[in-house]
């Protein structure tokens, strides 16, 4: 059984601590990329979605999954895993906030859950629908982010972080990324432990913000 290992269980046994303003940091590093994904009348459907976690999550997530015992991860050995994080994202609002003119959009269940192993760091990609496909114009926005910052994103580097699929001709993107780990941490500690975490995932999310002719 894998269930006890997932992303669900992994914060909710640690996020009983985010109570307490000492303990506003992180316990969770992913990097990630994103891809807003667009059909063929030119309508926003989904973000698509590819995550590495750090080495310690891996570590924790992957323990007793190498059922070979071949030293190895397939994607094959790590499918139920990948079904069940992508399973209890809704309890987390999937981490992304989709606007489309200003107002938030509502996602359907993720879709095409995968992991892999990357070395020494285990990754997940899905699709996450919108329940109803959202015109471009006026501008759709993107957020990746814990408001909690129980779980830190930063994003790659270049404008490949937050990319276009299928968009119309004409569409260009504008990245803001997430304040360096670093300063946020000395923030904290300046502030003596006085700043909550929801705040902290407010200031230092990940947006972008694409604009359509």
């Amino acid at each position: 059984m894998t269930c006890h290992l997932g992303l669900k269980s992994a914060l909710t046994v640690l996020i009983v601590g985010l109570s307490s303003p000492v303990l506003a940091h992180p316990h969770v590093w992913v990097t990630a990329k994103a891809e807003v994904v667009f059909a063929p009348d030119g309508k926003v459907t989904g973000v698509r979605h590819h995550w590495t976690f750090d080495e310690a999550y891996t570590a924790y997530v992957t323990q007793g999954l190498d059922k070979n015992n071949d030293g190895k991860l397939t994607p094959e050995e790590l499918q139920e895993l990948a079904d069940e994080n992508a399973a209890s994202l809704n309890e987390f609002d999937y981490f992304t906030v989709l606007k489309a003119r200003g107002k938030p959009q509502t996602f359907g269940s993720p879709q095409e859950a995968r992991m892999t192993m990357e070395k020494t760091q285990v990754s997940m990609s899905f699709l996450l629908p919108l329940k109803a496909p959202v015109a471009p114009s006026g501008a759709v926005s993107v957020e990746i982010e814990d408001p909690t910052f129980f779980v830190y994103f930063s994003l790659t580097e270049g404008q490949a972080a937050i990319s276009l699929a299928n968009a119309p001709q004409g569409c260009v993107t504008s990245i803001a990324k997430a304040k360096p780990l670093e300063a946020t941490m000395q923030q904290i500690l300046q502030d003596e432990g006085a700043i909550q975490p929801q705040d902290i995932g407010i200031e230092y999310s990940n947006r972008a913000i694409i604009a359509c002719p």
